[in-house]
């Protein structure tokens, strides 16, 4: 029943586009435009249940992504990174010698990069977490402190260096009743327990700007493609 209802939606929500567009509209003669059009339309389907025009496209996308993510990573990395310096420019010869240095800063991090096909094997899968540990600790090592300089030196110079004002006055307010919240110590009563309370009003504050502010990003990316819609496929709007 719910099937049949859908479909009968469906059905009526299309009979209404083609109507709109053969009567007001200067639909588009590029195919390019019509496969955007019923791929957007067919993931929107998903409004309503899960079905086969949502899976299509959903499938059609990650395959596309994941085949283009391949052929950059092929390109930018094997060949430009491994392969020319290896074979083409030769870049570990310098002066006619050959460099021990420059050739290991190639062979190795390219074997360690060989090391996360070893999942595919399992009595030889445990070689994996080798270049997953190399990985892991390059990025915290790299991160951590710009991190720290970032998000807590920084904030910490910029809330004690303010100007007297109102503004001012009320970040310093929900930086310290923020912070009192998240001290777990010591029971939160009488003076703490109040300033805790303050501080989960910042909190809420914050979150719901937030998430305002994610919704009005997700709205924005459905008029843009509501114009394109109504635009680029049907012609209804000018």
């Amino acid at each position: 029943m719910k099937e049949r209802k859908g479909l009968i939606i469906g059905s009526v929500i299309m009979i209404a586009i083609f109507v709109l567009m053969f009567i007001k509209g200067e639909p588009s003669k590029s195919i390019m435009v019509w496969i955007a059009a019923i791929l957007t339309l067919s993931i929107y389907s998903f409004l309503y249940k899960d079905n086969v025009f949502y899976k299509f496209a959903e499938h059609l996308f990650v395959g596309v992504s994941v085949g283009y993510s391949v052929s950059v990573v092929w390109q930018n990395a094997f060949i430009r990174r491994v392969f020319d310096p290896l074979f083409i420019t030769r870049t570990y010869i310098v002066n006619d010698k050959f460099s021990l240095y420059l050739f290991l800063g190639i062979v190795i991090p390219t074997l360690l990069g060989l090391l996360m096909l070893s999942i595919f094997t399992k009595k030889q899968a445990w070689l994996i977490r080798i270049p997953i540990a190399f990985v892991v600790g390059s990025y915290a090592g790299m991160g951590i402190a710009p991190s720290f300089q970032a998000n807590i030196f920084e904030q910490t110079r910029s809330t004690l260096y303010v100007t007297l004002s109102i503004s001012a006055s009320i970040m310093i307010v929900g930086v310290i009743s923020t912070l009192v919240y998240f001290f777990f110590s010591k029971e939160h009563k009488g003076l703490l327990g109040k300033t805790a309370n303050l501080g989960i009003w910042f909190i809420m504050i914050a979150f719901g700007a937030s998430f305002g502010y994610t919704v009005m990003a997700r709205i924005s990316l459905l008029i843009g493609r509501m114009q394109f819609l109504l635009h680029d496929w049907l012609g209804v709007i000018k």
